[in-house]
């Protein structure tokens, strides 16, 4: 019966000690245990602590000297500058397929002007066919408000060229085309250039639906292309900001007038009798009364 109570007391010790090891609250480390890497120890507190965690929710540690390999090349450095160029990749590409508010609902007949001689060359490359300049800002709200109505416009429209002019970006061609205004819209068709111009709002959109429906029809024109006007050519080729050369077209020279030929016969004058008697009597007679 001794035997078997002392028995009971070691077994109930030593599973008394187990508990101790396996409470995740108590960390008791003596001050014997040391840390090794092979038979280096650990530089840093950093991996100290690590095993000091690790080291509580172990069942088979009983004082004795734990060893951890590290697989360098699996360090958190390296595995994040290998997945930093893909992470960034993926940013960009997203970021790259968001759509500014002028590029939604973009038609086929429908495009953004690069630069003055694109606007110039597209003008009298489009022969007889309506084209209709767009200005506008990225910044505008009328712009924004109105560019939905435009392109489904644009999309009934479809034999009819939008050209779409950006404010921030060819500020100073604007202001060669008198163009202070936004949103503001020019009509050009074939040889007799520019048709009509004006601004309107999304609440003013009646402005642009009777334009369209004045200019639509089409019409045919024996004559060149005219484009922009003389004076607004010379004015993007004297802007030293644009890269824009233009040569201005020889004027022809007047005709010389002939002087009329001196007619033989001179014409007579009427001649007039003069009644100087009957005049004067009259006058003395009025001034007697």
């Amino acid at each position: 019966m001794a035997e078997l109570l002392t028995k009971t007391s070691l077994v109930s010790s030593w599973h008394g000690d187990t508990q101790h090891h396996h409470n995740p609250r108590v960390s008791v480390v003596p001050k014997s245990y040391s840390f090794g890497y092979g038979l280096k120890r650990f530089p840093s507190l950093k991996m100290k602590s690590q095993v000091l965690r690790s080291s509580t929710l172990s069942s088979d540690f009983h004082g004795k000297k734990l060893v951890f390999r590290v697989n360098r090349s699996s360090s958190p450095n390296r595995v994040n500058s290998q997945l930093r160029p893909s992470i960034v990749s993926q940013m960009t590409g997203r970021i790259g397929k968001v759509q500014k508010w002028w590029e939604k609902g973009i038609q086929p007949n429908m495009r953004e002007v690069i630069s003055a001689e694109d606007l110039v060359n597209s003008l009298l490359n489009a022969g007889d066919k309506l084209v209709i300049v767009d200005f506008f800002s990225p910044g505008c709200g009328g712009c924004k408000a109105l560019h939905p109505k435009i392109c489904q416009l644009a999309e009934m429209n479809p034999d009819i060229q939008f050209l779409q002019v950006n404010y921030e970006d060819h500020r100073s061609m604007c202001y060669s085309l008198n163009v202070h205004v936004l949103p503001f819209f020019r009509f050009y068709r074939g040889a007799e250039g520019r048709l009509c111009q004006f601004s309107c709002t999304n609440a003013t959109i009646k402005k642009f639906r009777d334009a369209l429906a004045k200019h639509t029809p089409e019409r045919c024109s024996l004559e060149p292309t005219k484009g922009l006007e003389e004076k607004e050519l010379l004015a993007l080729a004297a802007n030293k900001e644009l890269n824009f050369t233009y040569t201005p077209k020889p004027k022809p020279k007047p005709k010389p007038v002939q002087p009329a030929a001196p007619s033989l016969n001179p014409l007579r004058l009427p001649s007039f009798i003069a009644n100087s008697d009957v005049s004067n009597d009259r006058t003395l007679a009025t001034s007697g009364r």
